[in-house]
């Protein structure tokens, strides 16, 4: 069957619900957590690199976010291959994203810690947005903030009836089905939506 993959990044790891249609019928084909680093301080390079000299710290920083990109890649190829080896066709793969960040230096981000925060919050998503794309997927980016707003568009139902679809696709698989997972879930519909218009 034709399944898309919706992805909830958090520091570190991400939230993957595999969503397909048989029959007519959506249905949840597979949800778990998948890792995005090796090492415990790879989920806030920012931090880890925050007393470091400007030098080491561009460095800590740098090898974060390309280990994130590295791991990031290699998840989503699994990802795909578990499908394939299921008979699935991965059509697409929706990422929540967040708002862009000003382009700061290590420095820059370094200097406020706030933007600390929100360098790491772009930099899992920025990782999965990419490791789709290295995979050849069709990409759909939505603004996390927008979700619902997008999903009743492309839907072409009412909040409320999201709710009710979403809680009922989580019933069959069972726990843990929660914000996570439901706002992956829900990604994932837009994007297996977009690919059967």
């Amino acid at each position: 069957m034709k399944v898309a993959f919706g992805m909830r990044a958090h520091s570190g790891w991400a939230a993957l619900v595999v969503v397909g249609k048989r029959d007519g019928n959506v249905l949840v084909v597979d949800r778990r957590r998948i890792e995005l680093v090796e090492d415990e301080w790879a989920k806030q390079p920012y931090h880890a690199a925050e007393n470091l000299k400007p030098d080491a710290a561009r460095d800590v920083v740098k090898r974060g976010i390309a280990a994130a990109h590295r791991i990031a890649v290699r998840a989503m190829r699994a990802a795909v291959k578990q499908e394939q080896e299921r008979e699935n066709e991965v059509t697409a793969c929706a990422v929540l994203i967040a708002n862009p960040m000003p382009d700061w230096s290590t420095q820059e981000i370094l200097a406020v810690h706030f933007r600390m925060h929100k360098a790491e919050g772009v930099l899992f998503r920025d990782a999965l947005v990419r490791a789709a794309e290295a995979c050849g997927l069709r990409l759909v980016a939505i603004p996390e903030k927008l979700l619902t707003k997008h999903a009743e568009r492309a839907l072409r139902t009412p909040a409320s009836g999201l709710v009710k679809k979403i809680k009922a696709l989580g019933k069959p698989v069972g726990p843990p089905w929660g914000k996570d997972q439901k706002d992956a879930a829900l990604a994932g519909l837009v994007a297996l939506q977009g690919r059967s218009k």
